[in-house]
């Protein structure tokens, strides 16, 4: 399932683009921060689909060299051990990823360059050696293998990284995300997982699903609120001077202290402190945080707090009074 923080970055990238637009239509903008999080989920399936398109070319390179007209004793007797894998079996034989990937229309059949080039890196590589000269054929010494092959081959790529930029501007900020939701899928195989389990889900709840659609239509419903907030604790600085990411970042910030009693405040602060880290300028983590620091103190002040539950974490008694 795509994480709280994958979530908060697609709600600032649409709060962005919706602070581009020219009609101000907030339902529309919904449905492409919708549509930019079902992308994540194609690209998860795609990264999955990856690693069998690899394991096809091997097959194919074992099938070939068993068809020549002077076979070599290699070539009569290849080491099957990836293509044989237990990991990608389960994976091919998996009814909903089949179903999502035949659904969803992908394949890398446009990119094929991309699958060879992970090929020509992966048996090149030394732990390729070892696992295929391992004696250890464990099922759990083949899923290590196909976690290592994803977390250091394909997160190392830029061949990759840039063909699926090139492909999709919504996988731009997604790879390291959907990465640990491969490795996290991986590692629940075991080896008696049949073929109808199913995969992680889009989202970890509908909770999840709510909490990103009603965190980008309050931040855009209570833009006003916010900007007042940030003007008010600026000291030397007019809104309008504020870079617009920086704005953005306090924006979703303040709205979800404000409309998600549930969600502790340093929480709140840590997670978006952490986005303007990789979206804004390289001072904004600074400037964001005391800003959003003096308006935490104002909400206090004004006892405009309505926490609740694990929301209270770190609240003295009478914040929510």
């Amino acid at each position: 399932m795509i994480s709280r923080r994958l979530l908060r970055i697609k709600a600032l990238m649409a709060l962005y683009a919706y602070n581009r637009r020219e009609d101000n239509d907030l339902v529309k903008a919904e449905k492409e921060l919708m549509f930019s999080i079902g992308k994540t989920y194609d690209l998860y399936h795609y990264l999955l689909l990856l690693i069998l398109e690899i394991a096809d070319i091997a097959t194919d390179k074992i099938e070939r060299a068993l068809q020549k007209k002077m076979p070599t004793y290699t070539d009569l007797n290849p080491n099957r051990r990836f293509i044989d894998n237990q990991i990608i079996n389960k994976l091919r034989n998996n009814l909903a990823f089949k179903k999502y990937v035949t659904g969803a229309k992908l394949s890398w059949v446009n990119y094929s360059h991309i699958p060879r080039i992970l090929y020509n890196k992966m048996i090149s590589w030394d732990y390729y050696s070892e696992y295929m000269n391992s004696d250890d054929h464990s099922f759990q010494s083949d899923k290590k293998f196909i976690i290592k092959l994803i977390i250091e081959l394909f997160s190392g790529s830029e061949d990759l990284l840039n063909c699926l930029e090139e492909q999709s501007i919504y996988w731009n900020d997604d790879m390291d995300y959907v990465t640990v939701m491969v490795e996290k899928t991986l590692k629940k195989f075991k080896a008696e997982t049949k073929e109808d389990i199913g995969l992680m889900p889009l989202f970890k709840n509908q909770e999840d699903e709510e909490f990103v659609k009603l965190l980008f239509r309050k931040a855009v419903l209570n833009s006003a609120k916010c900007s007042d907030f940030i003007d008010n604790n600026t000291t030397n600085w007019e809104v309008e001077r504020i870079a617009l990411m920086d704005i953005l970042v306090m924006q979703l910030a303040i709205t979800e202290i404000l409309e998600f009693p549930e969600i502790p405040v340093k929480v709140t602060l840590n997670e978006y402190i952490e986005i303007a880290k990789y979206y804004c300028t390289s001072k904004s983590s600074t400037f964001v945080n005391g800003i959003l620091d003096n308006i935490v103190r104002e909400i206090r002040e004004k006892k405009l707090f309505n926490k609740y539950g694990r929301g209270l974490v770190g609240e003295s008694p009478e914040a929510g009074d």
